[in-house]
């Protein structure tokens, strides 16, 4: 009997941890699965040994208005390329990374079926970027909705105004978390500590070994919760049989 709870200890780990390493999710633009890609345009040329984007997606990135979303930038004044640099990374992290699996969630949406929640950034890159961005202006501080796409980009909805950027996000902490609807999560990690994942990056990929703690830390859990239900149940039945 207790074989059989290791066993089903055992499967239940397994599971979890298949291909949560090393997958895309299943979005507008992403690869079915990850590989190389040798030729990714500049900021999201890290990526390159193995990536869930195309080369193509990552010239579009760096536009300010692409065929990828029909997003623009420019929603209220002319983003400044400090500000935008962020953005372009934001964007290469997201159709890229292919180490974002224990934040996938399913989603309902016409445009993916999957996304990523409270993924933990390092405070370098939240501090860096709202650093940026602090004297652009933006009318919204949840960028995935709300916008009036009538004109087939997104424009200020009716009834708000462009406000300046510290009065929309008044810390680092409230943008990152607000401007993508949770995505990404704030964090008082150093990109030294191997607890948070980085925007971007030079060099090997340091993103893995991340992921890889956080998915042990979730089967530690799942694995205790799945003890606490089975064992009175094997109690039982052992019970029963002697």
């Amino acid at each position: 009997m207790w074989r059989v709870l290791a066993l089903l200890l055992a499967l239940s780990s397994s599971a979890l941890s298949l291909d949560k390493l090393n997958m895309c999710m299943d979005a507008k633009h992403h690869k079915v699965n990850p590989g190389p890609e040798g030729k990714l345009y500049f900021q999201c040329a890290p990526w390159r040994e193995n990536a869930c984007c195309t080369a193509n997606t990552t010239i579009e990135a760096h536009n300010d208005t692409s065929y990828l979303y029909n997003f623009n930038w420019n929603h209220c004044g002319v983003m400044s390329p400090e500000c935008k640099k962020h953005f372009t990374q934001d964007t290469c992290f997201y159709e890229c990374s292919p180490h974002l699996g224990p934040w996938i969630q399913p989603v309902d949406q016409s445009w993916r079926k999957e996304r990523i929640l409270d993924v933990p950034l390092c405070k370098e890159d939240c501090h860096s970027w709202w650093e940026d961005c602090k004297n652009e202006f933006t009318c919204k501080a949840d960028w995935h909705k709300g916008w009036d796409w009538s004109s087939g980009v997104n424009r200020c909805p009716d009834g708000s105004k462009c406000r300046k950027w510290t009065e929309v996000y008044p810390t680092p902490k409230s943008m990152c978390e607000q401007i993508w609807s949770n995505s990404y999560l704030y964090t008082t990690h150093s990109k030294t500590s191997g607890r948070c994942m980085q925007l971007w990056f030079t060099g090997s990929n340091p993103n893995r070994k991340v992921a890889e703690y956080y998915l042990n830390n979730a089967q530690q859990h799942q694995s205790v919760a799945l003890t606490a239900l089975l064992l009175p149940a094997v109690a039982c039945v052992s019970v029963m049989m002697y």
